[in-house]
């Protein structure tokens, strides 16, 4: 077997928590890359709840041509946190940040860095939610993922670093030089779109590439946990607001006209208590509702947290 170099051209980051049941289906897809340079594959694992680490070492001996790590936090410290010690563990000239829900093809490391070819930046890949079969996913899920990818797809040059997320790499020296991710993220969410709005201001071009979309089983399968990760994302996004201004997003907004005034009103009521109880509400109707109306009572769901998050953020727990 040929021996791994000391410093790979790529380093994957993995942030995972909860993750041995996901990790298995990541880590297999990365020991089946073909055509890659030489990387490495780092997963920090932020609270070990559920066993991940032992999983971890089962994968290593299944896939013994893998040149895989891994980092294991005492407690719950955060995605900021996470993704940093992986870029400090690690040496490759590119680091690619890879959430463990992900599904990479086989050409996912090859394209990634290749990507790089043209100069510093910032590249981005959009993920294809794999959803499980439900009335959430018929009438809401798919629909607006779709949606979700063709909006970003169109967005000019200038614009594309607010889809930095879980699928996105960068030279190691671009990430040094802007301080890796910023830690007064300890929410869920907006950390990954400070990075790519820093790189942005920075001067350094953020491209969305669709060679690098790649499939990913979301965590948001139901209308519960779409709208209490919207709730959380709405209060994370203050903390961008306040940072950069809200001039960066193109404004801060409420809602207008009669559909802007029902999530203001849902808005007003919602806490994770009530979302939850809500939540459960709407998925029983989208059962049984003709899908237009069904679409629409999750869409006033989601939208709604993501209200009460924007105007009332202590609303959502402070760690996710």
């Amino acid at each position: 077997m040929t021996e791994t170099p000391l410093t790979p051209e790529a380093s994957v980051i993995v942030p995972s928590r909860g993750g041995a049941q996901r990790l298995p289906r990541l880590i297999g897809a990365l020991a089946a890359q073909e055509d890659a340079p030489p990387f490495e594959v780092h997963v920090v694992v932020d609270g070990d709840v559920d066993g991940s680490e032992a999983v971890l070492a089962q994968l290593a001996a299944e896939h013994p041509g893998l040149d895989l790590s891994w980092t294991v936090f005492g407690e719950n410290r955060g995605r900021v946190a996470a993704l940093n010690a992986g870029a400090d563990a690690t040496s490759g000239r590119i680091l690619i940040r890879a959430d463990d829900d992900l599904e990479p093809g086989p050409h996912y490391i090859r394209d990634h860095v290749a990507a790089h070819a043209g100069g510093p930046g910032g590249v981005i890949g959009l993920t294809a939610n794999v959803l499980p079969d439900s009335a959430y996913q018929r009438v809401y899920g798919d629909a607006q993922d779709e949606a979700h990818r063709r909006h970003a797809y169109a967005l000019p040059a200038e614009q594309q670093w607010r889809h930095w997320a879980g699928n996105v790499s960068v030279p190691r020296a671009l990430h040094e030089e802007l301080g890796g991710y910023d830690p007064d993220y300890r929410r869920y969410g907006w950390e990954d779109v400070d990075f790519g709005y820093r790189l942005h201001v920075a001067g350094y071009p953020v491209e969305i590439r669709p060679e690098l979309e790649t499939r990913h089983h979301a965590a948001a399968v139901t209308t519960y946990t779409k709208a209490r990760r919207a709730l959380h994302s709405g209060s994370a996004r203050q903390i961008f607001i306040a940072k950069h201004g809200a001039d960066a997003l193109g404004g801060d907004r409420a809602p207008g006209g009669p559909w802007g005034a029902a999530v203001r009103a849902v808005a007003a009521l919602s806490t994770e208590r009530t979302i939850q109880y809500s939540s459960a509400v709407v998925e029983r109707a989208a059962a049984v509702l003709p899908a237009p109306i069904a679409r629409k009572l999750i869409a006033l769901q989601v939208e709604a947290a993501a209200e009460t998050g924007r105007t009332r953020p202590g609303r959502a727990r402070r760690q996710f």
